[in-house]
């Protein structure tokens, strides 16, 4: 398991490496497909010698989880090309007899169809409509063949219009710790040991601003957004006050 996933990692840093390459010797845009969290860390490990390409990442709306990145620069190649992504909206055929659909439902039913993961980006679940970001190149496919999901009848519709989509919206709480250590807000956020906190930088789970945090002792700033995978995401919100026991107090906006 542990040589499948080396491998699987060598080849998606050839596969950045000659997408950039090719960018900058052809003088054209290049694109991945989508990329999740671990696989846009290992981007980042790469970015110094990725960098003279130029490269933009893009998920089909501000904050996406799974993104492609585009290399190549409009400065460098004197054009602009968007970006492969397309939307499409799923809707139930009959409200009324629909089922309670979740991320898991859609996801279970697109793999069912042999779709590629690299070519779905993130799947937004509400409770009318479900928004789907995906490569321009399924699009058809999917609006053609994703009919049911679990026991309900779907239509799929490419749309441009995505103001309607599901946002998370945030819970905001107010925590107190001694310092802004990020193992230490983890620990205050989610109501868990620090010890647990802990488990999750050995499993590689935490993720500030869509990198890889390795080091628990990492001081955390206003605006940054952390992600710890299997409890969700926060961000703080202000900067920190004080109690007259001299504790932190700090805003933050959970997402569950």
């Amino acid at each position: 398991m542990m040589q499948e996933d080396e491998k699987e990692i060598r080849q998606l840093k050839n596969r950045l490496r000659d997408l950039a390459e090719r960018s900058r010797l052809q003088g054209i845009y290049t694109f991945t497909g989508f990329l999740g969290p671990a696989e846009q860390e290992i981007f980042w490990q790469q970015e110094k010698e990725l960098r003279s390409a130029g490269y933009l990442l893009n998920g089909g709306y501000e904050g996406a989880d799974r993104v492609v990145i585009r290399f190549g620069s409009e400065e460098e190649l004197g054009y602009e090309v968007p970006f492969p992504i397309a939307c499409i909206r799923i809707s139930p055929l009959q409200r009324k007899f629909a089922d309670e659909l979740s991320h898991r439902d859609f996801l279970g039913a697109l793999m069912n169809l042999g779709i590629d993961r690299a070519t779905l980006g993130d799947i937004r679940t509400g409770d009318d409509e479900t928004y789907l970001f995906c490569l321009e190149s399924i699009a058809g496919f999917l609006c053609e063949n994703l009919t049911r999901v679990r026991h309900t009848d779907v239509r799929c519709v490419v749309t441009e219009e995505i103001g309607d989509m599901p946002r998370d919206v945030p819970e905001t709480v107010c925590i107190q710790v001694q310092s802004l250590r990020i193992d230490a807000v983890l620990s205050r956020v989610y109501h868990i040991s620090r010890e647990k906190s802990m488990d999750l930088f050995r499993e590689g789970r935490v993720y500030v601003n869509g990198r890889l945090c390795e080091n628990n002792s990492r001081q955390l700033k206003a605006g940054e957004t952390v992600n710890a995978r299997g409890f969700g995401k926060f961000s703080l919100t202000g900067e920190p006050g004080k109690t007259k026991k001299g504790k932190l107090v700090v805003e933050a906006a959970v997402y569950r």
